[in-house]
């Protein structure tokens, strides 16, 4: 069994848009009784905006803005910050470049809405990069739930267990393996910090325990190369 196609999830991964949304979300669910704070946010790193807001609103139900209206809040301030501010990471074209190079389908598979996805893929110019862009928005559920890695890969025509899935979350680790695929987990530069917060592995797991499912933890998409493909390979090959 061959590696046929790479998933990259996009927020955290491929672009630095973490700090951006804990902002975003401070702000707008603050001015609706939600008291944030940074480390809170991570409680809904890698979740669906929907089943976010919906995990903030049995937490602090608020009364007046709808769900649904709170979410598009949230959409339309993250569409501005992202079109004005939104970089690569380190280490994200060396990866796609890598991947590309091995042979590999390139993939974009986010819990960001649509008008996200494509707001970042239009202002970095990766349209041309990835065979498939699909968005949890699509799915009946969002990671931790497989489907929308198994929905990738369907459109991408390649059997789940010939994929590899880069992430950085949680619950997307934990999507990558529901889904039978190999996964290389890139954590934020302190995987510790909502290790204790509940929820934040998805699960009841902390994000520690989760990292252990992962079959590669990275600190850095620079850290791809040769050897790390190969064992990839090897354990598909096992």
């Amino acid at each position: 069994m061959t590696i046929e196609a790479a998933i990259f999830d996009m927020d955290g991964l491929l672009v630095d848009s973490e700090p951006l949304w804990h902002d975003v979300e401070i702000d707008v669910f603050g001015r609706h009784g939600v008291p944030l704070t940074v480390e809170r946010c991570l409680e809904t790193k890698g979740m669906f905006l929907g089943d976010a807001v919906g995990h903030w609103y049995a937490r602090y139900p608020w009364s007046g803005a709808s769900r649904d209206e709170v979410a598009a809040e949230i959409v339309q301030a993250m569409a501005e910050r992202l079109d004005a501010a939104v970089e690569l990471k380190p280490g994200a074209s060396h990866a796609l470049d890598f991947c590309t190079g091995r042979g590999a389908l390139l993939a974009l598979a986010s819990s960001s809405p649509r008008r996200l996805i494509d707001t970042v893929v239009r202002r970095l110019g990766l349209a041309g990069r990835f065979a498939v862009v699909h968005s949890a928005e699509d799915e009946v559920l969002g990671k931790p739930d497989p489907a929308i890695f198994l929905t990738t890969a369907r459109l991408l025509g390649v059997a789940a267990e010939a994929c590899v899935v880069f992430e950085d979350s949680a619950a997307g680790v934990l999507a990558a393996k529901g889904a039978g695929m190999a996964c290389v987990a890139v954590p934020e530069a302190d995987p510790t910090a909502a290790s204790e917060l509940p929820g934040a592995g998805g699960g009841g797991e902390t994000l520690v325990q989760v990292l252990t499912r992962a079959d590669v933890v990275l600190g850095s998409l620079l850290q791809l190369d040769d050897a790390v493909w190969d064992g990839l390979v090897a354990w598909r090959r096992a």
